[in-house]
């Protein structure tokens, strides 16, 4: 059965491509599909921090808006915007697989953090980023960043910053591959849950638009995305924390490393965790399982100390 899909989205230039990536899958379906661009309160609101005004879930909620006054049939998120539990009567119908999970270091000056002269400005408006670069390097001033891709490198090339971090997987999509000096280690500065990965809301009684979107989840990703959602979800929920968590799947197991520090305290050390299962992508519960392992790592941080302060 082919449908008409009408796609709620945000009117960057990164979320255009996201949802017009999700607009050419659909079509080879046979489904006809259009957009419905979108101004949110995330998109708004750029004189302060995220974490400040209410979090990443302010990217979604015009879009969740849509969804529910039929004005929209799905929508699409970079899913790290998207809040650890969605509002009573909403879903994630599908992951779809992941990009590049890793942060880029963007500089026209400088090759690598390395290369930074003491005291240098770095721009990036991430609680996580800001932690994780902060125990690289001390001696940075960290200053804020917001605005879409395009506005933040505007900002570095007009010499506002030294150099930023902005997530590979944006610059990939959009063709500015040549613009990351440096791709970091995940294990140097660990991602954000879900960076990279691209998810699909929509209303949780539309099984539906459910059945239509199946074929377009990567199993592998959505389990390495639950373990590390559950993480999040353990430690608060909010994707405006401190917090980095990232899990690999190879060969049947399941790994997940998470980090968590103290914007406020530069000299503390972060606190690690991590944890690892066997797991059948293809059980009924492979979803959960994942989670669990998520809540595991995130126990394991609290128990460090996590969330003391």
């Amino acid at each position: 059965m082919t449908s008409h899909l009408i796609i709620a989205t945000r009117e960057s230039r990164l979320a255009l491509w996201q949802a017009n990536h999700v607009k050419h899958l659909l079509e080879m379906q046979g489904h006809t599909v259009s957009l419905l661009g979108m101004t949110t309160q995330g998109d708004q609101i750029l004189d302060q921090p995220l974490s400040k005004v209410g979090g990443k879930g302010l990217f979604i909620k015009e879009l969740e808006v849509a969804l529910a006054d039929g004005s929209a049939h799905i929508a699409v998120h970079s899913l790290k915007d998207v809040p650890m539990d969605l509002p009573e009567g909403y879903q994630l119908a599908c992951i779809l697989e992941r990009e590049d999970p890793r942060d880029a270091w963007v500089s026209p000056h400088f090759e690598s953090l390395a290369h930074l002269p003491e005291g240098a400005v770095v721009g990036t408006s991430s609680l996580r980023r800001t932690v994780l670069l902060q125990a690289l390097r001390p001696d940075l001033k960290i200053e804020p960043l917001r605005g879409n891709l395009d506005t933040r490198l505007r900002k570095l090339d007009e010499g506002q910053y030294a150099g930023i971090v902005l997530a590979s997987a944006g610059l990939k999509r959009l063709g500015l591959k040549d613009r990351i000096r440096h791709a970091f280690a995940l294990d140097t500065m660990t991602p954000a849950a879900g960076q990279g990965a691209i998810g699909i809301e929509i209303c949780a009684d539309r099984q539906d638009l459910h059945r239509i979107l199946s074929s377009l989840n990567h199993l592998p990703t959505a389990v390495q995305v639950y373990a590390e959602r559950g993480v999040s979800r353990t430690m608060g929920g909010s994707c405006s924390m401190p917090l980095a968590a990232h899990a690999t799947l190879a060969s049947g197991q399941l790994s997940i490393h998470a980090t968590w520090g103290d914007p406020q305290l530069k000299n503390t050390p972060l606190i690690h965790a991590r944890a690892q299962c066997t797991l059948d992508t293809s059980a009924p519960d492979a979803l959960s399982q994942a989670t669990d392992l998520g809540k595991r790592v995130a126990q394991q941080l609290i128990s460090q100390g996590a969330l003391a302060h």
